[in-house]
């Protein structure tokens, strides 16, 4: 399997080499939530990392599972709701072959899709689309890291890798989504470039 094993994805854990991780929820979830545009549901938070937005969206009501491919991201997440007494379901699987026992209403998706090789871009994006109920909501925040060895020479890089807006086009394509009129709102990121925020809807 091309890209990033799971003990690679153990030891940046264990030697605390989570610069993607900001410490706190992305401030485009709390956008998102305190505008009202995200409302409680069912929701699914793929590659949920250490936790934060798992956490967030238990406190809000939201029947949340957090999702990820490696032990000591699901033990940091089940660590944290404890800590702040909240309750949420935290499973380790692949995301690439998880099948949930229900659809969810909506899916929050930050860390994944850029920490996933493109090549299982086409699998993911498709799992995704089966997690969905028909109209639910997939809340993504696209990654842009754009490199010159990308650009000059076509090198895949990553993780995390660059998800150009285009290419996600053709991912998340018009005959399985809804795609709202650009401009997207770009979130900044202390440690990496930026993301493109924007909710698809499954048709």
């Amino acid at each position: 399997m091309a890209g990033p094993t799971n003990d690679f994805w153990q030891q940046r854990f264990d030697n605390n080499e989570t610069g993607w991780d900001r410490g706190s929820p992305s401030p485009q979830l709390l956008a998102w939530l305190d505008s009202g545009e995200l409302l409680p549901c069912r929701i699914a938070v793929p590659g949920c990392g250490t936790g934060w937005e798992v956490a967030e969206l238990a406190r809000r009501g939201f029947d949340v599972t957090g999702i990820d491919y490696t032990a000591a991201a699901v033990a940091k997440t089940r660590a944290l709701l404890q800590a702040q007494g909240l309750v949420a379901d935290v499973v380790q699987a692949d995301v690439l072959s998880y099948q949930p026992q229900h659809t969810f209403d909506a899916i929050y998706e930050q860390t994944c899709l850029c920490a996933i090789h493109p090549e299982h871009w086409l699998d993911y994006a498709q799992q995704l689309h089966r997690w969905l109920n028909p109209e639910g909501s997939l809340w993504v925040l696209y990654m842009q890291m754009l490199r010159p060895a990308a650009s000059e020479q076509g090198v895949i890089h990553g993780p995390p890798y660059h998800c150009d807006i285009n290419a996600m086009r053709a991912l998340f394509t018009k005959k399985a989504w809804v795609w709202p009129k650009p401009p997207y709102a770009k979130v900044t990121h202390p440690n990496l470039s930026h993301e493109l925020a924007v909710r698809l809807v499954r048709r």
